[in-house]
């Protein structure tokens, strides 16, 4: 069994180098410069042990001060005597250009809804019901998060299901919990990321 997880991790890494390459983009296959210390006030890093970063594509903008990278992450949560490995795919951008409040949104699986029925609250938009339904959003500053959330981001998370995503000031993390992006997706994924800092970038 391991020398099959190997084998799969070495021809991800390989696929990952080739697609950066074939991009023009960076590529490290593990975590040298400490990119995970940088991260750590995220929900995401925040989490388990034996935390570890692979696959590093990334991509600098001098002239936008906009640094974008993707990568794998994967962690592990130890529970008594069993241990379960979590891993994701993560869009991470660092921008001049973002200014966020701190916020945490994630898909409104059911313990949320239990929440909420427990009295519970998040940010909730009526004019935006399919995004109030799908989505979780909290943070500590409500008025700020709701300035931040424009139209363009209700609609654009209105459509894009299972997301969730970080930010605060100039970071944001975009990801779907426990799921590694297939490398035939990752330009897409890549996109994406991108398409939503320029809107949350957009002055209101």
């Amino acid at each position: 069994m391991l020398e099959k997880w190997l084998a799969r991790s070495a021809y991800r890494s390989g696929q990952m180098k080739d697609i950066a390459k074939q991009l023009k983009l960076s590529y490290e296959r593990n975590d040298e410069f400490g990119l995970i210390n940088f991260l750590k006030d995220f929900k995401l890093f925040s989490r388990g042990r034996q935390k570890k970063i692979t696959n590093i594509i990334g991509k600098k903008s001098e002239m936008f001060e906009v640094d974008y990278r993707i990568f794998d992450y994967e962690y592990l949560i130890k529970t008594g005597k069993h241990a379960k490995s979590f891993r994701q795919t993560v869009f991470f951008v660092q921008s001049k250009n973002l200014g966020l409040p701190q916020f945490f949104m994630e898909p409104e699986r059911l313990f949320r809804k239990i929440g909420k029925y427990l009295g519970l609250e998040d940010i909730d938009f009526v004019e935006y019901p399919e995004f109030s339904d799908q989505y979780w959003l909290e943070g500590e500053d409500e008025g700020q998060i709701r300035n931040a959330m424009s139209d363009e981001v209700l609609h654009f998370f209105t459509i894009e299901k299972d997301w969730t995503i970080e930010g605060v000031n100039y970071f944001m993390i975009i990801y779907k919990k426990e799921k590694i992006i297939p490398t035939t997706d990752l330009m897409e994924f890549f996109q994406k990321g991108k398409e939503l800092v320029d809107i949350f970038s957009k002055p209101i």
